[in-house]
């Protein structure tokens, strides 16, 4: 079998294993009354269970272990130290993240299974070591620089994605994305069949077979489990794939964004990082009268757009990008703004 053709193995395997997985995680969920039922913040009518990031979970491991076994994802760059504590922090999320599901936890509490989470995979030796030089070459990061900055890059892209999800297979669906993207990024540098290439193969099936029943109207949710665990994994990916943050950066900018603007608001007003609110720019979509599905669909399609970018930009060219996506963001936000007031202005002048 040539490799492009193996490829889809673990793909369609995980794919598989979530599809399976999600409606007995959705019974269970019913079973334990872990459940999120609606309130006014809330835009879903009608109580839906959470967990549903244990099936992705499930899956993804089940088919790592599976590929594990035959010899492969293990290779120069993936230790089988770094697969075990991967998968040892993802169960962290989990716990983490049925804790809360069940018990509402507060912010501070729910904060330390991401940290542990990201220690775990510090001290199994997971962390940057270099970054690509604008001007060629690589930049070596200092051994304490590398932890600080692998625990930060973590610790927000694991948030990014929590804070991101509020619509009906927006993480998912963007998760899948970005890991199809780094997949490509890792056939151009990396060796066939690498760990990486696999690894990224996993988690986009996983999501895939969940995007099934998360697609709106959603049949399950994420849960907090789900939605810290999908951010981890994108962020451990761009990692071990040789620190590529720039095209992490690229792909994930306007969720990273997005959340750094809501962040700096909440700080500004004496809230809690963590706390919820209706802010964020895929609620700024919906308030400008896209339907559920179109504000999805078009963030899906920014992801997709720069990630696809980044395929074809050396590093300056990237740096550039960065900062064309920062005034998009800018221009972006605006505009949707702008355009939900007018339309309040004139519903109010009609009435």
């Amino acid at each position: 079998m040539s490799n492009s053709a193996f490829y889809i193995l673990p793909l369609l395997l995980a794919l598989a294993l979530a599809l399976i997985l999600t409606p007995l995680v959705k019974k269970l969920a019913g079973f334990l009354n872990i459940i999120d039922n609606p309130a006014p913040r809330k835009i879903h009518s009608k109580p839906i269970p959470l967990m549903g990031g244990l099936a992705i979970f499930i899956a993804f491991v089940l088919t790592v272990i599976i590929f594990w076994s035959l010899g492969y994802i293990h290779d120069v760059r993936i230790s089988n130290i770094y697969i075990l504590a991967i998968l040892v922090s993802g169960l962290v999320l989990m716990i983490g993240g049925f804790f809360d599901d069940r018990y509402n936890l507060k912010p501070w509490q729910q904060f330390i299974f991401p940290v542990i989470a990201v220690l775990i995979i510090l001290i199994a030796g997971i962390r940057i070591q270099n970054v690509t030089n604008p001007f060629g070459g690589l930049i070596k990061i200092p051994y304490l620089l590398g932890i600080i900055l692998t625990f930060f890059w973590l610790l927000g892209t694991t948030y990014t994605s929590k804070i991101l999800d509020g619509l009906d297979g927006l993480v998912t669906g963007i998760t899948a994305i970005a890991s199809i993207i780094i997949f490509v990024v890792s056939l151009y540098w990396d060796t066939p069949l690498s760990g990486t290439s696999i690894m990224s193969l996993i988690l986009a099936g996983s999501c895939l077979g969940f995007l099934v029943f998360n697609w709106h109207p959603a049949k399950i949710f994420l849960g907090e489990g789900g939605s810290v665990f999908c951010g981890f994994m994108l962020g451990i990916l761009s990692v071990i794939s040789g620190s590529k943050i720039a095209t992490a950066l690229l792909i994930m900018g306007i969720p990273i964004l997005d959340v750094c603007w809501i962040i700096i608001q909440r700080l500004w007003q004496g809230k809690s990082f963590a706390s919820a609110d209706n802010k964020h720019l895929h609620f700024r979509l919906l308030d400008i009268g896209l339907s559920h599905r179109q504000a999805v669909v078009f963030l899906y399609c920014l992801t997709a757009t720069f990630g696809v970018i980044s395929l074809f930009l050396p590093s300056q060219g990237k740096i550039i990008a960065l900062g064309f996506l920062v005034i998009f963001m800018i221009l972006l936000a605006t505009s949707l703004i702008i355009i939900y007031r007018r339309k309040n202005k004139k519903l109010n002048f009609s009435s």
